[in-house]
């Protein structure tokens, strides 16, 4: 599918490659990108095609990952790829909206230079609380009712 027109505001343009239906709201993309960080970002929503074919090109793996982060600079670039983030969220009995705000923080703290390990985790968890959302970490992590 095409990239609809990049909509940018406040250092976060966002691409969409497939429809918007269940993927949440540009002001929450934006609004979960700029509490891990400031710099500029790219946060483009794909489908399983183009996942699979960034995840094979740039890590060896042949299949689609939920997101990708791509540095450049004092920038970079988020892919995120819905599909796989509603699968996962359902799998994980958590809200796809939960699941995308890890997500996009996640590639964000990436981005910053944030490894895998217990004080990213740390960070991701004390950020999306900020949100109101449970630890993505623990099998109870459904946004609070």
């Amino acid at each position: 599918m095409r990239t609809t027109r990049t909509l940018r505001r406040n250092n976060v343009a966002l691409q969409y490659a497939v429809p918007r239906r269940g993927v949440p709201g540009a002001a929450s993309l934006r609004a979960w990108a700029r509490a891990a960080g400031t710099l500029p970002v790219t946060i483009r929503i794909v489908g399983r095609a183009e996942g699979r074919r960034l995840n094979c090109q740039y890590r060896k793996k042949d299949y689609a990952t939920n997101v990708l982060s791509f540095p450049y600079g004092r920038a970079g670039d988020i892919v995120v790829c819905h599909p796989v983030v509603v699968r996962e969220a359902r799998e994980q009995g958590k809200t796809v909206r939960a699941h995308y705000a890890h997500l996009v923080m996640h590639g964000m703290l990436h981005l910053r230079g944030l490894r895998h390990g217990k004080r990213m985790e740390a960070r991701e968890i004390g950020l999306l609380r900020r949100f109101g959302f449970r630890n993505p970490y623990t099998l109870e992590s459904a946004e609070p009712e």
